[in-house]
């Protein structure tokens, strides 16, 4: 259950209300997120409640409450995201104000307390020491009003014993405050005394320049961390707010909010569509970008799915709806995104750990500078200039922000390049990555077989294909579907008779004459000679190729080598994968002989065959052991064991539910290229994020050291206002590097220019001359259209009992074992059967059926 959190500045604020509830008994695991100040909480509802939750939150000086989308009755969730995000800017405006109006004040307060020094024209009372300190009291107490959230965020979490960013701005700035109104005082007690003072040494500008610079930084930040959840933004940003909608048989719009399950929704060109849903009649040319990355339109029609957001560029259509609220595509990836963006990466722990001990120490650290210079005789001025510095530099913003930031952006960029990443250690693992497995059905492979090489045993090689497709039409094999797809030509006869024998092949009779499509061992049975073909099929088997031979009336027409379509950009992926110092395995159940060729092709380091899908877990989990990271990438589906066994589980081309439930990245397009972009993508995150670390890292530990004062024998001190300008800096710049990370693009066509190209589609046709010498074969023509056939003498069987079509199909299914050629007629109660056929065996036929011949 997600949970906003309220008034986390640092990582030691996040670290404080993470461990907060996790004394909850019942929470099984708590994430929070300074970013966007929320907070993942997994837990038993029977042992604790969302409100104890919310109260453990409290009793550490913070807020919590229920996400917007998960309280009862919350309105849909794009319009409670765009809450949010209004929210979120509403904000930004209200520190925007704040800080010029700090500004305004604080550029007034200098000049009264710098003007002399800086021999601006002064009026004469402000050159005395006691009104100049009370105008600069009063320029202060609007600026600290306005001001207030870092003094009441500050000391409410030293109450509770868990001082954070706050607490450490609040209190340099109260101790310089303090320390005015302690001269102020003296000032005061000495002009009463009747003595003469000179110009006093207030600390009344630090106390109000402080928490100013600070909200530069802040704001700034702010603004960057918007930035960084553009990606999320944009993609809300897609769905229409309206819908055209079909009401008691007449068009209206309607809010896409109030869109129900079995509405039907006109889309139009140019009109994106509102929900997910099936289309009803019409054809559109959809932008899928949103999903896949991919621009290129996709051709839909009746039957097809459509997804929300996307955009109809041409035609229109009216779609049945299935899918609404958080259960469309569009909201699922942007859970998905907010989940990544707002989970932690194991690299992230280190800043937490020190986070969490961070602000106490340094606590200390400013305790002791403060006794140090005291002891060595600073005097309290100097001693309290130190103590204010080193607690200002050291506010842990960096730290907080160091991982998250570069995980947001990464997440975006990756969603829009196509590539959903779940977790943020997900994205972690991926650039450890050293071995990738991959799944070849599906995957390096289109998944559907295509003729790409035809061997004709008769001169006429279309006559053979198109024999061969007239039968294969009627199957919805694989193969068969390959076989008539490549027949291109005129309307194909029509096949009678037809059958399928499972394991070995179908026929039927094309144009009067026996025609079998099938394996070779079948036409062995049959009779017919595939042995002239021997060399050429085992050849085809070794390119991975599967051999079907078609045969007519005994004699064989020709091979016909088919084979799985490898992906267009497969080998570029591997090559890509290679140049990236990564290994390449392909796990297939194929023979061994026809994946080694396939794995030739593509370069792969590694080819294991004839696995099944226990087999694949068990290669994954044989490389982890030889110290490999390994990723799988397969289908999220019949690879799930796989999947789940290896580091890093990665499913390609399933966009919607199966597969973002079943990896840890998901590719929204097919495309293989993206798999070493996920490597790519992975480390330049985990690059970022080292770098925002080491920065914010460095600077404390040189800034932490110069503000209290190791320097000042070679002259070098940090001033507070300086100390609290280059802390604000620090969060900016931590920020800004990772937004660096926008930039991060993959060059899909550069990558793996030099991989060797695949086939083409076109089918290669070979001739293999079959010498005929029998009469037998002779009488068989090859090379026409149409075969000569011999007149077949017919008689008629008067038969009683058929009374509909039915009757008639079950006779003529009885009597097509005699003569397939067998017509029956309802209106002349008989049948026409070949002369040759025995009564006996018509009568015993028909009475079988039910019926009864009578003539």
């Amino acid at each position: 259950m997600t949970f906003d959190v309220k008034g986390m500045t640092c990582a030691a604020c996040s670290a404080h209300v993470e461990k907060s509830v996790r004394k909850l008994e019942g929470v099984r695991d708590v994430t929070v997120s300074l970013l966007t100040n929320s907070m993942e909480v997994q837990f038993d509802p029977a042992a604790v409640t969302p409100g104890e939750i919310c109260r453990a939150v409290a009793s550490g000086g913070y807020s919590a409450s229920p996400r917007g989308g998960e309280r009862a009755g919350a309105q849909d969730p794009a319009e409670a995201r765009e809450a949010q995000r209004q929210a979120r800017e509403a904000e930004v405006r209200g520190m925007r104000n704040r800080l010029i109006a700090s500004a305004c004040i604080l550029v007034v307060l200098m000049v009264v307390a710098m003007g002399r020094m800086l021999h601006l024209p002064l009026p004469e009372a402000l050159i005395r020491p006691m009104f100049n300190g009370l105008v600069q009291l009063l320029l202060v107490i609007p600026a600290l009003i306005i001001n207030r959230n870092y003094f009441v965020s500050g000391f409410k979490a030293l109450w509770h014993r868990a001082p954070n960013m706050n607490s450490l701005i609040c209190v340099g700035a109260s101790a310089g405050l303090a320390y005015s109104l302690a001269v102020l005082l003296g000032v005061a007690l000495k002009l009463d005394a009747g003595r003469g003072v000179a110009m006093a040494d207030y600390y009344f500008d630090a106390t109000v320049m402080i928490p100013t610079l600070i909200s530069v930084g802040k704001y700034l930040e702010a603004r960057a961390k918007g930035r960084t959840s553009e990606a999320i933004s944009r993609l809300v940003d897609l769905a229409p707010r309206k819908a055209n909608v079909i009401r008691d048989g007449v068009e209206v719009e309607v809010e896409a909010s109030t869109l129900a399950i079995g509405d039907v929704v006109i889309v139009r060109e140019g009109q994106t569509v509102p929900v997910d849903g099936v289309i009803l009649e019409g054809h559109g040319s959809l932008d899928m970008s949103m999903l896949t990355g991919e621009s290129v339109p996709v051709d839909l029609a009746a039957g097809d799915e459509v997804v929300g957001a996307t955009v109809n560029r041409g035609g229109s259509f009216t779609f049945k709806v299935t899918k609404v609220g958080e259960d469309t595509a569009l909201q699922k990836i942007v859970r998905l995104v907010e989940a990544a963006a707002n989970s932690k990466a194991p690299i992230s722990r280190l800043a937490d750990r020190v986070s969490g001990v961070f602000v106490p120490a340094v606590m200390g650290v400013a305790l002791l500078t403060f006794a140090i210079w005291l002891v060595i005789g600073g005097g309290l001025p100097l001693a309290l200039k130190h103590a204010i510095s080193v607690l200002v530099i050291s506010c842990p913003c960096a730290l907080g922000l160091a991982t998250p930031t570069a995980i947001m952006v990464g997440t975006g960029k990756g969603a829009e390049l196509g590539i959903m990443i779940r977790t943020a250690a997900a994205l972690e693992m991926a650039h450890s990555i050293d071995c990738v497995a991959f799944d070849k059905t599906g995957t390096l492979t289109e998944g559907r077989m295509r003729l790409a090489e035809q061997n004709s045993a008769v001169p006429d090689a279309r006559e053979a294909l198109r024999l061969a497709a007239a039968v294969e039409r009627l199957s919805t094999h694989p193969i068969a579907a390959a076989i008539a797809a490549a027949w291109s030509g005129e309307d194909l006869p029509e096949a009678r008779d037809y059958q399928t024998l499972p394991g070995r092949g179908v026929r039927a009779r094309v144009e009067g004459a026996d025609v079998c499509v099938g394996k070779a061992g079948w036409m062995a049975e049959l009779g017919v000679d595939t042995a002239p073909m021997a060399a050429w099929a085992d050849a085809a088997a070794g390119r991975g190729a599967t051999v079907m031979y078609a045969a007519r009336e005994g004699r064989l027409l020709a091979g016909f080598a088919l084979s799985d379509t490898l992906r267009p950009a497969a080998g570029a992926a591997i090559a890509d994968l290679n140049a990236l110092g990564v290994r390449s395995v392909m796990l297939t159940g194929d023979n061994e002989k026809a994946a080694q060729a396939i794995g030739g092709k593509l370069g792969v380091s590694q080819v294991r065959a004839q696995l099944l899908p226990s087999d694949k877990q068990a290669v994954i989990e044989a490389l982890q052991k030889e110290g490999r990271k390994v990723m799988m990438v397969g289908d999220g589906i019949n690879d799930a064991p796989a999947l789940m066994k290896a580091d890093l589980g990665c499913a390609v081309g399933q966009g919607t539910d199966v597969a973002i439930e079943s990896a840890d990245v998901v590719l929204m397009r097919e495309d293989p290229r993206l798999t070493p972009g996920v490597i790519r993508l992975g480390r330049a995150v985990i690059r970022n994020i080292k770098q925002n670390l080491f920065w914010a890292f460095f600077y404390n530990i040189i800034g932490i050291p110069i503000a209290a004062g190791a320097l000042s024998g070679l002259g070098v001190t940090l001033n507070p206002m300086i100390a609290a300008a280059a802390m604000s800096m620090s969060s900016v710049c931590v920020v800004t590097n990772a937004l660096r990370l926008r930039r991060f693009r993959l060059d899909l066509e550069a990558m793996g220019a030099d991989a060797p190209q695949e086939d083409g589609a076109e089918l290669t046709v070979i001739y293999t001359d079959i010498p005929r010498n029998t009469a037998a074969e002779a009488a068989v023509p090859y090379t026409t259209t149409r075969s000569e056939e011999v007149p077949q003498v017919k008689k008629t069987v008067k038969i009683e009992g058929m009374m509909c079509q039915m009757c008639v199909k079950h006779v003529k299914t009885a009597l097509s074992a005699l003569d397939p050629d067998v017509e029956v007629s309802l209106e002349g109660k008989c049948a026409s059967i070949d002369e040759k056929v025995d009564d006996a065996a018509i009568a015993a036929a028909v009475k079988e059926a039910g019926y009864q011949v009578v003539a």
